[in-house]
């Protein structure tokens, strides 16, 4: 079996002495064709893997950017079935210009549980998706995600939180492919000043375990270079941004900044000695 596209670009960019940029979109947000645009101008300025957030009525794990961008790309008619048609252009043109870029579809419990788990992930395969975000989904009840999604190659991601217990990442691990996806705050999604010192010692803590046996990515909230920085000294093995991407989109409708800042953060990714 070939190794997943994600488990495979961790490697790549550590033999570059380089840490994974994790991007997030709306899909449809500002509208299809843009959204398109803005997911290549952020793989332009750097970012290395990029999650598809599904539009939902009901975003429980986001804050009030994303919330705002995924109700407007409900609005416009965005379903799960064109969202997922949005990753295949995507990848199409990620290849066009010579790029092979991972793609993680971020979705809710409920979409998959509508379309069938099967039906669902086949969907997902078809249209180039990588990986699974579920974050209403817990690990106790996602066996048969799990298992399906093996089937299909696809690497089901799971979240943990900072007051995780080691019992319940032991647990968590046990089912997480491509990347451990920490939360780095209490609460939803978006963009932030500055971080608490407890999320620096929750990297620390999860990293221990982690270590050689998957890759820790960190998110929510990462808008700046400094917090990169500070989230990788603490153990990070890639970075997610999402919402600092998006509240660019919300303000000045600019691609060209989405671009600028996705070069921003990639250059504190660069020159680095993570792990094999």
């Amino acid at each position: 079996m070939n190794m997943n596209r994600i488990d495979s670009k961790f490697i790549e960019l550590a033999r570059r002495r380089e840490y994974p940029l994790i991007g997030y979109i709306v899909a449809g947000y500002p509208d299809y064709e843009r959204s398109i645009d803005v997911a290549m101008a952020m793989i332009e300025g750097g970012v290395d893997i990029l999650e598809i957030g599904i539009p939902f009525s009901d975003p429980i794990a986001d804050g009030k950017i994303i919330q705002r961008a995924s109700y407007i790309a409900l609005q416009k008619g965005v379903d799960p079935v064109k969202a997922l048609r949005l990753a295949s252009i995507i990848d199409k043109r990620c290849k066009s210009i010579g790029k092979d870029i991972p793609l993680i579809a971020m979705t809710y419990y409920n979409i998959i549980y509508r379309k069938g788990i099967d039906e669902f992930l086949k969907a997902a395969k078809e249209n180039t998706i990588d990986g699974v975000i579920v974050p209403d989904l817990v690990h106790e009840e996602a066996s048969l995600l799990v298992d399906n999604a093996i089937k299909y190659g696809i690497n089901t991601i799971f979240l943990v939180t900072p007051n995780t217990t080691a019992e319940r990442l032991e647990a968590i691990l046990r089912v997480s492919k491509g990347f451990l996806y920490m939360v780095s705050v209490y609460g939803t999604t978006g963009v932030r000043d500055e971080f608490e010192e407890y999320t620096m010692k929750a990297i620390t803590r999860v990293k221990d375990l982690t270590l050689g046996r998957i890759p820790l990515a960190v998110g929510f909230g990462v808008s700046k270079r400094e917090h990169i920085r500070l989230m990788l000294n603490a153990g990070a093995d890639a970075i997610v941004v999402g919402s600092a991407f998006i509240n660019i989109l919300l303000n000045d409708n600019s691609i060209d900044g989405v671009r600028s800042l996705a070069r921003e953060l990639k250059e504190e990714c660069k020159g680095r000695h993570p792990p094999i």
